[in-house]
């Protein structure tokens, strides 16, 4: 297994052009946030935004619109009662982060799979709900990525005695289902086609809830701004570890909040790019 370092992320990451307008850096659908846990969703979409994304909209309930519009005022929203927007306006699609599984979620899920694909990120409930009908993961779109945690993961592939056997099958399932699995952990696993890559940034500061969500939200952004999905996934584990690495210089493992480190997003970019 390889490990992920500075040099071969500086490698990967495009310099952005200065001419360039938002059209130029994808346009993000979100799918995420239910009622009374539309925090996963601010959480998300902020990440991305920070990420580099030109356009960002949001598919929310439409009870709840009102925080994202008053937490993420740059992004756009659609209302989740409405009829599913036409995927082809999108550079990329995460769905998700506190999306619920009830029959509206399940239907959601259900028709991103069903349409032409765009790059695309399943994770925590959208992973749930495969979970309960095996058949879905069948219909998942080669390239996809998967951002499980252990229990997710265990859920989807069988139980797993330690981390040791969880990467085993992680880059084994990854190679047999063509998918890029993100497995989350202390040292997070990016698999794909049989290679893999174990993460070197970030601490224990990240053992807090909205790390996912936040996680889900930066890769997507790099999806959007047409980077492969292996690529986008490396480099957003990569990313949104340093950025908890910088935080630590002002917070403590214990205080550090996941704001706190979409917060250093913009100085994870400058220390990989000087």
């Amino acid at each position: 297994m390889k490990k992920l370092t500075k040099n071969n992320i500086k490698s990967l990451i495009k310099p952005r052009n200065e001419n360039a307008h938002k059209g130029n850096h994808g346009h993000v659908l979100l799918i995420a946030g239910s009622m009374g846990r539309m925090g996963a969703a601010v959480i998300a979409a902020r990440a991305c935004l920070r990420s580099g994304s030109g356009l960002l909209t949001i598919n929310v309930p439409e009870n709840e619109r009102w925080i994202l519009q008053t937490a993420i005022p740059e992004a756009m929203l659609v209302r989740r009662e409405n009829a599913i927007v036409d995927l082809k306006d999108f550079s990329a699609i995460g769905i998700g982060p506190a999306l619920g599984i009830d029959k509206v979620a399940v239907e959601i899920l259900t028709t991103v799979l069903s349409q032409p694909s765009k790059p695309l990120l399943l994770d925590a409930d959208a992973l749930n709900i495969i979970e309960a009908d095996k058949h879905l993961l069948e219909k998942i779109p080669e390239q996809t990525i998967l951002t499980p945690h252990p229990k997710e993961f265990d859920r989807l592939f069988g139980i797993h005695k330690n981390v040791e056997e969880r990467i085993e099958t992680a880059i084994k399932k990854s190679k047999e289902l063509n998918l890029v699995i993100v497995l989350k952990g202390h040292r997070t696993l990016v698999a794909f086609a049989g290679e893999a890559f174990g993460n070197t940034t970030g601490n224990a500061g990240l053992a807090k809830a909205g790390s996912g969500d936040a996680l889900s939200g930066i890769i997507t952004s790099f999806l959007a701004q047409g980077y492969a999905p292996f690529t986008a996934a490396k480099l957003g584990v990569y990313m949104h570890g340093l950025a908890a690495d910088i935080a630590l210089k002002q917070q403590s493992m214990e205080s550090m909040l996941i704001t706190d480190v979409i917060e250093c997003l913009g100085a994870a970019f400058k220390h990989v790019m000087k």
